[in-house]
């Protein structure tokens, strides 16, 4: 017979998520927008030149495409 007392206890960690993966997935996506619209703003408004309100017209991206597709 085996004595369970000499065994080793094997003590499972339970891990405890601070933050759920569901809202590690929102927190994701919502700093890439946020990085996106800091990129425009510091890429077109400041080091391009122009107006930093203007990324929000739709002719400017228009352009920019028309620039990036050679058209």
């Amino acid at each position: 017979m085996t004595d369970k007392s000499s065994e080793p206890q094997v003590h499972k960690r339970v891990r405890v998520r601070l933050i759920p993966i569901w809202l590690r997935l929102v927190l994701l996506l919502v700093s890439v927008v946020i990085c996106l619209i800091a990129g425009s703003v510091v890429g077109y408004g400041m080091l391009g030149g122009g107006n930093v309100g203007d990324i929000w017209k739709e002719s400017t991206w228009t352009h920019i495409v028309d620039l990036v597709d050679k058209k």
